[in-house]
């Protein structure tokens, strides 16, 4: 074959290039935030409790069966020995519910600790992305293996990163603004139905805008494959160096014995 007959690889165009980077970064929110599946491990546990007090007013109950259906999520995760962070967060979000509410017998209180969470989180955001640390991208950073380089080498990504945590910060404080107002003035199930409502809607349009940010941001900066080329390149120079002393010595180990045979 000669080599016009040989198959030419076209190299990537550009519109091809975008598709990757979109791709990528689906794949990382996905992985990131828990997809669907992490979803409904978010979503299950609250639907549940709010049902049952809905239906029989049994704090007691309400709070075993959805402390139940949390661990026995986490044992599903860890029988098909999948990531379990998004359902132990899960399980501890439940947990303190339940102990706020055993302890004050207010039905309410299962949802105070999950609603401050929010209001902490939201706050977060905020705050590191005035500080120019936007928690998005200390979150994203290592999923897209560009860990902190886009604090500094890469401020178009940095811009994105802080766009997309103002984002997540405003409609987290936006959530927090519907539902405190009801923890004081609404009674257990408006509040809980309300909570469920609010469960996934701003959280797909914060990962949605995330996404948005992104795909228009520059490719992350893989400092993973950096370290693996200089240590590539660290471990040829260290092989080449040998090369050189070994030679250096086979030559010194021939002039001396040239020497010792003109001297005979």
């Amino acid at each position: 074959m000669t080599s016009v007959d040989k198959p030419t690889t076209a190299p990537p165009t550009p519109d091809q290039d975008a598709r990757t980077d979109k791709a990528v970064t689906e794949a990382a929110l996905f992985e990131a935030f828990g997809g669907i599946r992490g979803m409904v491990e978010t979503v299950l546990p609250g639907l549940l409790f709010v049902t049952i007090y809905t239906i029989n007013k049994n704090l007691q109950l309400s709070a075993i069966a959805a402390l139940a259906i949390s661990l026995a999520l986490v044992a599903v995760r860890l029988l098909r020995r999948d990531t379990v962070k998004h359902a132990f967060s899960g399980v501890f979000g439940v947990g303190f519910g339940v102990v706020f509410a055993m302890m004050t017998g207010d039905a309410k209180d299962f949802y105070l600790p999950g609603m401050i969470y929010t209001l902490g989180l939201g706050l977060a955001y905020i705050i590191t992305t005035l500080a120019g640390v936007p928690l998005i991208g200390l979150i994203l950073g290592p999923v897209f293996k560009e860990n902190l380089s886009w604090r500094t080498r890469n401020p178009g990504r940095k811009k994105a990163y802080a766009k997309a945590s103002w984002a997540w910060g405003l409609i987290l404080l936006a959530k927090c603004a519907i539902l405190f107002p009801l923890y004081w003035w609404a009674d257990t199930t408006q509040l809980g139905w309300v909570l469920v409502a609010l469960k996934i809607p701003p959280f797909l349009l914060a990962v949605y805008l995330t996404w948005v940010f992104l795909a228009k941001a520059p490719p992350p900066i893989d400092v993973f494959a950096e370290m693996e080329a200089e240590e590539k390149a660290e471990k040829e120079r260290e092989a080449a160096e040998k090369e050189r002393e070994a030679a250096e010595k086979e030559r010194e180990a021939a002039a001396r014995a040239a020497g010792g045979q003109d001297a005979s």
